[in-house]
């Protein structure tokens, strides 16, 4: 892995442009870098960034078995329309294996849940790369409000590996620019409501200008922990 004085080159990725993060990312790690997406509405300019300037990076989406059947076929036409390079990450046990022997997990450990079908199958794919890009940006979520552009290995929970964030300062409005100026789609449950989109069992319609409001509504839980570390019961 290159040692990288991360202190400086954040301050400089800081001001380029999220194209201009994209290609430093894979001039820098190569294919030893990888995206995840969770195929969202606000996930398509990243995406399109993505398909128009580093086409042959990875793109991972993590299948828990659980999306709307109209993620799924969303993410089919992304990929499809934008000649991304698809990489599709599930648990080892498969999902008629995890319901066999977790039942409604959701329900009782939503963290554990996350835990064993998104950051256990990360950890996995991330193993052997150095590089992680991630779509988060800092006004989603109190959270996320200091994310950086760039973050070395020491900071990024669980995966040893550098985490670049290139629309980290973008706005929704921004977004819904991008989006505009490059007419790109809408998840079909984005008229229906749903503004933040996970698995079907933990996602609901949002009524206020929460757009994650409707996720995990039942539980204080707002992270599912790729970003975040949510300290699981391992146990369960």
């Amino acid at each position: 892995m290159p040692t990288l004085d991360v202190a400086s080159h954040a301050k400089t990725l800081e001001t380029q442009s999220a194209a201009n993060v994209l290609q430093w990312t894979w001039d820098t790690f190569g294919a030893d870098a990888a995206a995840t997406s969770s195929f969202q509405t606000h996930s398509l300019p990243l995406l399109h960034l993505i398909a128009t300037t580093v086409p042959e990076l990875p793109v991972l989406f993590l299948d828990t078995g659980f999306h709307f059947p109209e993620t799924l076929r969303f993410r089919d036409r992304v990929v499809e329309e934008l000649g991304l390079n698809l990489q599709v990450l599930k648990t080892r046990m498969g999902h008629e294996r995890f319901q066999e022997k977790h039942g409604q997990l959701h329900r009782r450990d939503p963290d554990l849940c996350c835990h064993l079908n998104k950051v256990k199958p990360l950890q996995r794919a991330m193993a052997d790369r150095m590089a992680w890009v991630a779509g988060i940006r800092r006004d989603q979520t109190a959270q996320r409000q200091d994310t950086p552009v760039l973050a070395g290995p020491e900071s990024v929970d669980r995966y040893d590996v550098y985490k670049i964030c290139p629309i980290a300062s973008w706005t929704e409005a921004q977004v819904q620019r991008y989006r505009a100026e490059h007419d790109l789609p809408e998840h079909p449950l984005g008229d229906q409501g749903y503004a933040s989109i996970g698995c079907a069992p933990c996602t609901q319609p949002v009524t206020s200008g929460d757009s994650r409001a409707g996720r995990w509504a039942n539980h204080t839980k707002t992270e599912c922990g790729l970003h975040f570390d949510t300290d699981p019961e391992e146990s369960a």
